[in-house]
Order: C-alpha cells, then structure tokens, then sequence
C-alpha cells in the first residue's frame, strides 16, 4: 500500500515533504493537527506517520501513544525542533521509529521512510506467520466432532488459560502432543516458547541433562555449560510426553520443580528458579504404575491436578472420513501431486479397521496410498494387505444386522455432509431423499453437523 501520513501544523513543510514522498510513489495524505490526523487514521489504512512534536492542541508524542496503543503495526517518525535531541531521545523512548531534525538535509527523509516500510512489511509477515502457527497449532485444527473428542475438547478449553498442570492420557498415536501445543496457545503463555521431549527417547544420565542442564565438567564430555530445557521454556510451557517412562532417580528431582520450580542442574550445586507450565503426557496406567512401585505416588497425585483422556480412534469411527480428507490433500500438496480423491470404498475400507496405532497409523497410511495410487481417486489397492484383509474378512458376512445397516447409512450421511459442507438441502439432492427425511436421519443417527 505505501501510504503514508504527515501531520505538522506548518502547511510549507507538509507540501515539501508531500511532493518529495510523492516523488518516490508514496500515497501521502496530510493534517495539520493531531485531532484531524487521529481521525484520518481511523477512516484509512496508513503504515507509516510523519509527525511534528509541536503542534497546536495534542504534541507529537501524546499522538504517538495513541497511534501505538490504537495502531501499533503504524511506524512514527517524529519531527523535532532544530538541535533538540532531548525530544528525539523521549521520541525513542516513547516507541517512536525514529526522529528528524528540522533543519537536517531534507534527503535524510526518504531512507528513513524507506527503512520504515521494511520494517511495518517485515512485522506483517511475523504477525502473518505467528497467526498461521496459532492456527496451526489452536483447538480449531483438531479435526473430530465425535463424543469422546468433544468431551476432550472442551475439558483442555477450559483449562488452558489456568497455570494449572495438565496430565494427558491415552494411547499411543491419539494426539496428546498436538492437545499439549492446542492448550498452550490457548494461554498467556502462548508467544513464548512450547519445548516438547520424550521421556522414552533418552537414557536416564542424558534425560537429566537434557531436561536440567548441566556444567562444564560434569561428566565426561560435557565440555561447555548447557542450558536445560526446562530454563528454555521458562516463562512458557514444557511437554514431558511419556511421562510414565521416567526413571524413579528422577522422579524426585522432577517432583521439586513442579512444587518449587526450582531445581539443580547436573554437576551444580545452587539452585536455578523457572517459571513453567507443565503438561505431561502417557499411555501408561499410571494408577497401576503406582501401585506396582514403579511411579511416586506424590508425583502422579501432583500431575494429575487436571487429567485429559483422549478416546482411542477405534472409539470415534464417526471422525474417519474427516480425518481422510484432511490428511489427503496435505499429502497431495506435501508430495506436489494432482489433487486426489478418496473413494467411497477407500473410505469404508478404512472406517473397519479397529487402528491399533491410532491417528498416527492412519496419517501413515494414507501417506502411503497418496504415494502409490497414480489415478484422481485413491482405491482400496493402494492399502496394506492388513487393512485389506481385516476388512473382506468382517464384510464376508452374507446376512447384516440392523445395526450394521444403520451404521452403513450413517457413515455414508456423514460422507455426503462433509462433502457438502455442511449444506443439508444439496446433500439431501445427492442421497435422494428429502430434505425432511435428512433431518429426521440426522436427529435419529445423532450427526454432529457443522
């Protein structure tokens, strides 16, 4: 856009910096006070303002406070009077770009305006990619409508904005890692960082490490001072998934940082003081665990302050179709192939398999078939024989129960839906019954329906 707003009460110097701007292809629109340029700012979009410290009514930066508390993606250069640095000082202080001294060389102006727009086009795209990453990453992109995710949902929306430690639980491949990030960029802490780690991944000795960080000298190889990451995250929130995994040595020490949030790094013998969230994740029992002495019980009672299962994908059948085309076109564009769709077929194939791995297996398997299927759909060929089986086996019965029919036309509703979007009146048109029989079918099956 390139527009840009002089205010300045001398009308001679807002016409000379008007056609020195104008020159450069600027947009430039003037005021001659701060009421009349706050009210211009309110009626168009401006990046950058030029404005003159003394100006009758409001000064230059009673205007800049009001620009950055009202507009602070608009960059300002004040304009001082002749050898007052005092005033570009206080500019500065007061979130000013930069300040110009009037009776500087004039050519001064167009650098520093150009070196402004860079600066409101860079910050555009770091609030553009923060927002993608948000939405990336928010409750919104956790695809799934069915009870036991909703039930999910809802309980991780309501603690997200407390400090609270949050343990999830569920089997491997459910998406506890995605809840974690979901509930940390729901809360206060979301611009600052979200460190994940695997229990599982690493040795007791290099666990520690990594999570406490150590000194130089305090064990073989440790050559340098290394932050943990529990000092990483500090001021934001850390991931410990598979909790269930970590050594009882460990345990103890992990137990003082969530009452204390202090803890001792390998090698150290004073204290470091974070300020973190924890969320904590496992597909153990952490009930039996402690029972068969294998968890502290003060660490599981401490974690478990607010417990957020994730159903199994077995359990949320209804979820499947979206899940698939979700994660097809990703494939698609991932891989830089045409766009595909997945068959009627492929998709039933898919809704009666039991997905042992959960959402994880059935991310990879349809990696997999976009990978191996060379036509616009994706067939039920391009699955693992497994799946294949699974399925001509639990189909091969001749005779159906009422229940298997019922979920039959159920599944196929929700197919028809989600291919329209949501809209009952064309997805009535395709399945060939009338709009009222859908809304009776979507009443008696329970169809969530966006």
């Amino acid at each position: 856009m390139n527009r840009l707003l002089i205010i300045d009460d001398e009308e001679k110097l807002r016409s000379l910096l008007s056609r020195l701007l104008e020159d450069e292809g600027f947009d430039v629109i003037q005021a001659s006070d701060g009421k009349s340029g706050l009210k211009k700012l309110s009626s168009a979009e401006v990046d950058v303002v030029i404005c003159d410290m003394k100006l009758p009514g409001e000064n230059g930066l009673e205007i800049l406070d009001k620009i950055r508390k009202e507009s602070p993606a608009i960059e300002v250069i004040l304009l001082t009077a002749f050898g007052n640095i005092h005033d570009g000082v206080k500019a500065i202080q007061h979130g000013a770009y930069d300040y110009l001294v009037k009776g500087d060389d004039n050519d001064k102006i167009i650098p520093l305006v150009y070196k402004a727009f860079e600066k409101v086009v860079l910050n555009r795209k770091l609030r553009n990619l923060e927002q993608r990453l948000q939405s990336k990453h928010s409750f919104d992109a956790i695809t799934g409508k069915s009870k036991g995710i909703r039930n999910a949902l809802d309980l991780a929306k309501k603690v997200a904005p407390q400090d609270t430690t949050v343990l999830i639980t569920g089997e491997t491949g459910t998406g506890k890692e995605i809840f974690a990030n979901a509930i940390h960029q729901a809360s206060k802490r979301q611009r600052r960082n979200f460190i994940a780690i695997n229990c599982s991944a690493f040795s007791k000795e290099i666990l520690e490490s990594e999570i406490f960080g150590h000194l130089a000298g305090a064990f073989t190889g440790a050559i340098k001072d290394k932050k943990g990451l529990f000092e990483e995250a500090s001021g934001g929130t850390i991931f410990l998934d598979e909790i269930g995994e970590m050594a009882p040595e460990l345990q103890s020490k992990f137990l003082r940082v969530l009452e204390s949030g202090e803890f001792v790094k390998v090698g150290d013998t004073k204290t470091t003081k974070v300020d973190v969230r924890i969320i904590a994740a496992t597909n153990r029992d952490l009930k039996k665990e402690v029972a068969e002495g294998r968890f502290r019980s003060d660490l599981f009672f401490r974690l478990s302050v607010f417990q957020v299962e994730l159903p199994p994908l077995r359990e949320r059948i209804e979820d499947i179709p979206s899940l698939i085309n979700e994660f097809v076109p990703e494939f698609c564009h991932k891989m830089n192939v045409k766009s595909k769709q997945p068959s009627a077929e492929f998709i039933e194939m898919l809704c009666h398999y039991p997905w042992p791995g959960n959402i994880r297996e059935l991310r990879n398997v349809i990696e997999r078939s976009v990978i191996l299927s060379s036509d616009d759909q994706l067939q039920t060929d391009t699955l693992p024989q497994e799946i294949r089986t699974r399925s001509t086996v639990h189909g091969s019965d001749k005779i159906m129960s009422a229940f298997d029919l019922a979920s039959a036309e159920k599944l196929h509703i929700q197919k028809v839906l989600h291919h329209t979007g949501g809209n009952k009146t064309e997805a009535a048109r395709l399945l060939n019954i009338g709009l009222t029989t859908l809304y009776r079918k979507i009443e008696e099956f329970g169809i969530a329906v966006s």
